[in-house]
């Protein structure tokens, strides 16, 4: 599913051909409609106008894609590093926490 779904069928392919591009499309259709109706409904609107299932992967991909190694290294560094320091405020150290989380 995500390879580009091929979108016309020649008018000289065989019986065979024109079964498994029925059967691709069905399943494409199948695929698009499970995973939309795994997501809210506003999250839903956002993909709905994606034609491909491959679009929608990508998309989601670029969305909700896992910071790279380095990245959440540097992250876990500075949080791990980060102390109260005597007289803060809880609420303000809680404040900075999350900004690092963030």
């Amino acid at each position: 599913m995500d390879k580009p779904l091929p979108q016309k069928l020649l008018e000289r392919s065989s019986s065979n051909e024109r079964e498994t591009f029925e059967r691709w499309h069905a399943d494409h259709r199948k695929v698009r409609s499970i995973i939309l109706s795994s997501m809210s409904n506003n999250i839903q609107k956002q993909y709905d106008r994606l034609d491909d299932v491959a679009s929608i992967l990508q998309y989601m991909k670029e969305v909700y894609a896992i910071p790279d190694r380095h990245t959440r290294y540097v992250a876990t560094k500075e949080f791990f590093r980060t102390k109260m320091t005597e007289g803060y405020s809880v609420q303000e150290h809680g404040v900075k926490m999350t900004r690092t989380l963030t």
